[in-house]
Protein backbone atom coordinates (compact mmCIF):
# COMPACT_ATOMS: atom_id res chain seq x y z
CA UNK A 1 0.00 0.00 0.00
CA UNK A 2 1.44 3.33 -1.05
CA UNK A 3 1.60 6.45 1.08
CA UNK A 4 -1.05 8.09 -1.09
CA UNK A 5 -3.46 5.20 -0.44
CA UNK A 6 -2.88 5.47 3.31
CA UNK A 7 -3.49 9.23 3.23
CA UNK A 8 -6.72 8.75 1.26
CA UNK A 9 -7.88 6.12 3.78
CA UNK A 10 -7.81 8.52 6.75
CA UNK A 11 -11.05 10.48 6.05
CA UNK A 12 -13.10 7.31 5.64
CA UNK A 13 -11.61 5.85 8.82
CA UNK A 14 -12.51 8.99 10.78
CA UNK A 15 -16.07 8.96 9.38
CA UNK A 16 -16.57 5.25 10.06
CA UNK A 17 -15.18 5.23 13.61
CA UNK A 18 -17.58 6.77 16.15
CA UNK A 19 -15.92 9.39 18.34
CA UNK A 20 -12.58 9.38 16.51
CA UNK A 21 -13.02 12.87 15.02
CA UNK A 22 -13.96 14.31 18.41
CA UNK A 23 -10.98 12.61 20.04
CA UNK A 24 -8.65 13.91 17.34
CA UNK A 25 -9.93 17.46 17.84
CA UNK A 26 -9.50 17.19 21.62
CA UNK A 27 -5.93 15.88 21.38
CA UNK A 28 -5.04 18.42 18.67
CA UNK A 29 -6.21 21.25 20.94
CA UNK A 30 -4.25 19.81 23.86
CA UNK A 31 -1.13 19.53 21.70
CA UNK A 32 -1.51 23.14 20.58
CA UNK A 33 -1.96 24.35 24.17
CA UNK A 34 1.11 22.47 25.35
CA UNK A 35 3.11 24.04 22.51
CA UNK A 36 2.06 27.64 23.38
CA UNK A 37 5.40 28.58 25.01
CA UNK A 38 7.01 28.15 21.59
CA UNK A 39 4.50 29.76 19.17
CA UNK A 40 6.09 28.46 15.97
CA UNK A 41 5.61 24.88 17.20
CA UNK A 42 1.87 25.19 17.90
CA UNK A 43 0.84 23.64 14.55
CA UNK A 44 3.26 20.78 15.16
CA UNK A 45 1.72 20.21 18.59
CA UNK A 46 -1.75 20.10 17.05
CA UNK A 47 -0.66 17.65 14.36
CA UNK A 48 1.08 15.46 16.94
CA UNK A 49 -2.03 15.42 19.13
CA UNK A 50 -4.36 14.53 16.25
CA UNK A 51 -1.97 11.83 15.04
CA UNK A 52 -1.81 10.34 18.53
CA UNK A 53 -5.61 10.21 18.74
CA UNK A 54 -5.89 8.69 15.26
CA UNK A 55 -3.52 5.83 15.99
CA UNK A 56 -4.98 5.32 19.47
CA UNK A 57 -8.48 5.15 17.99
CA UNK A 58 -7.37 2.91 15.14
CA UNK A 59 -5.89 0.40 17.62
CA UNK A 60 -9.22 0.15 19.47
CA UNK A 61 -11.23 -0.50 16.30
CA UNK A 62 -10.90 -4.12 15.12
CA UNK A 63 -10.60 -4.74 11.41
CA UNK A 64 -9.25 -1.33 10.40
Amino acid sequence: MSLEDKINEIPSTVKNTPGLGKSMAKWAALGAVVAIPLPFTMPLGAVAGATYAYFKGKKKTPGI
